[in-house]
């Protein structure tokens, strides 16, 4: 493994242990405010760290003045918006369905049952007339047995509530990557993610005056799991991400980013001091396998 490889898989596995953790801020932050009023915060921090970021690869990557480039600017913004606002939409949905789920589950079972977009991905291409490969129906098939046995309890089968959010999350969270994959060509890809936070946090905000009534003394008293959300998990480990990608094999770097769920789970006992039993540590196992077995490559044809 040459040094430009290793130092990239270094930067995908540090934005894999951010997003692991986060799950843990997440939890730690329902003691504190209720679930709209920390997405509403996390999302404008996380809107707010990427404008640096913006205006840093907008002086490097700036454009000439000419009318053409201005009129195509203006195209390229008006898809950018459309595009933000869509993905916003979706994670506005997906991250409250999770940050409500996280409440009555474990941080490692919101970990696995969440990465299960991963493996719901290819099956919603169904609908967009994608070819669907018998490996992704063997992934599906490992991902439901582990998803049972996470879901088992002593009295039988039983999906609970935490956990059915979490299920609703993730298919929200398939959308949102379908979303993203139509316009991330078309669109700066940092705009994008700036205006879907931007647009999460005021359409969380909705939520939260509705139904919740935060109180600043609340909020400050949540200012260590907010702002590791917002700034780390949204700003920072999206930028990560980004860099680590560039020049990586896609299916190396999904790999290594679905390690997520893997944290998830040592950061909720290492913290939290959350354990899984047997059972569950074996769904997790099966849903892992799942993971892998979706994103590894097709054998290519002769």
């Amino acid at each position: 493994m040459n040094k430009f490889i290793l130092r990239q898989s270094l930067l995908l596995l540090l934005t894999a242990t951010i997003w692991g953790v986060a799950f843990v801020a997440q939890r730690v932050g329902m003691d504190y405010v209720g679930p709209f009023t920390f997405n509403v915060m996390r999302s404008i921090i996380g809107g707010v760290v990427l404008l640096p970021c913006i205006a840093l690869l907008g002086k490097i990557n700036g454009k000439g003045n000419t009318e053409a480039a201005k009129k195509m600017d203006g195209k390229e913004r008006k898809t950018l918006f459309i595009g933000g606002i869509a993905c916003g939409v979706l994670l506005c949905i997906a991250s409250n369905l999770q940050q409500f789920g996280i409440m009555y589950t474990s941080v490692g079972k919101a970990g696995f049952i969440t990465a299960m977009y991963i493996v719901v991905v290819p099956v919603l291409g169904i609908f967009l007339r994608k070819k669907v490969s018998g490996k992704v129906w063997c992934g599906v098939g490992i991902a439901v047995a582990g998803l049972y046995l996470l879901c088992m309890k002593e009295s039988g089968f039983s999906v609970q509530k935490g956990d059915f959010l979490l299920m609703l999350c993730a298919l929200v969270f398939s959308l949102h990557i379908l979303v993203i994959d139509y316009f991330s060509p078309k669109a700066d890809g940092v705009k994008l993610s700036c205006i879907q936070f931007f647009t999460c946090g005021i359409l969380s905000g909705v939520g939260m005056v509705l139904t919740e009534k935060p109180q600043l003394t609340s909020i400050l008293a949540a200012w260590m799991p907010i702002l590791y959300a917002g700034v780390m998990s949204c700003g920072v480990a999206y930028t990560l991400q980004i860099i680590g990608q560039k020049g990586m094999n896609p299916t190396v770097a999904s790999l290594i980013l679905s390690l997520e769920s893997v944290v998830s789970v040592i950061a909720g006992f290492l913290i939290l001091h959350q354990t899984l039993s047997l059972r569950e540590l074996i769904g997790c196992v099966l849903m892992f396998a799942a993971i892998i077995l979706v994103q590894l490559p097709d054998r290519a044809k002769k």
